[in-house]
């Protein structure tokens, strides 16, 4: 928390040498280090450091697949391309948010067709793999199998890991501290974006399975209150039917 605040404060400067002035706010907040010695001073280090950090947050939105969550009709296929070099680690997860039993059909296949992966009615799963060839990789989610319920999928296709946040992070040199608390700041935020995802896909099942069974309740409440309708309204009619005077006439025969 203390190096994300100071970091806040970096966002306002604007010019090498200009002088922050940081709040007390700071000395409250714990992350092991004292705040002020950081960034007392606004150079130009700084300035190209907040530029790194906002070029690789650009690089992690073009160079890393898709997320996305659709709707997949009854007895529908629906499939996704993805261009892929050789030697790119690619992760596929995919998890059936809501529609009847929860499963879908998922199937993998790279650019001449060879089958990497496949799984019949899957509720949730992840699989990774490394590209053997270079050309365009297809992975399909079907529901082929469902004659009147749509499902609702979520996938996320992560193609090739991130690119270090600063370009000498993965050399000798040490990272400066600014640096060092980017990047542990940088892969906290990405947990907490995983765990994010996660716990609004478990949600939004939950919240799936409640509704169906609310409606369920529902209609069999409804049910249960006509058939005891109509078995009340039947005694009441058979009673009345044992207390009823039946009058008999009698015919005279004319000779």
């Amino acid at each position: 928390m203390r190096v994300l605040y100071c970091h806040l404060e970096v966002l306002i400067c604007f010019h090498p040498g200009e002088i922050l002035e940081v709040s007390r706010a700071c000395d409250f907040l714990t992350f092991g280090y004292p705040c002020h010695p950081v960034i007392k001073m606004c150079g130009a280090h700084h300035v190209r450091v907040l530029v790194q950090v906002l070029w690789a947050h650009l690089l992690f939105g073009w160079v890393f697949g898709s997320e996305l969550t659709f709707e997949l009709p009854d007895n529908a296929k629906q499939c996704f391309y993805e261009d892929i070099t050789i030697g790119t680690k690619c992760t596929l997860e995919f998890q059936v948010v809501t529609g009847g039993h929860y499963d879908v059909d998922c199937r993998l296949e790279d650019s001449d067709g060879t089958v990497l992966y496949k799984e019949m009615k899957k509720q949730y799963d992840s699989f990774t793999f490394t590209a053997a060839k270079n050309g365009t990789y297809k992975f399909c989610f079907s529901n082929e199998f469902s004659t009147f319920t749509h499902k609702t999928v979520y996938f996320d296709f992560q193609v090739g890991e991130d690119p270090p946040l600063f370009p000498n992070e993965n050399r000798v040199t040490a990272l400066t501290q600014m640096e060092s608390a980017c990047v542990s700041i940088h892969e906290a935020l990405k947990s907490v974006i995983d765990y994010q995802t996660h716990f609004r896909l478990r949600e939004g099942q939950g919240r799936s399975r409640a509704e169906d069974l609310n409606t369920r309740v529902a209609f069999w409440s409804i049910g249960e209150a006509f058939i005891l309708l109509v078995v009340s309204i039947s005694q009441v009619v058979l009673l009345r039917s044992f207390f009823s005077d039946k009058k008999t006439t009698t015919t005279r025969v004319g000779s």
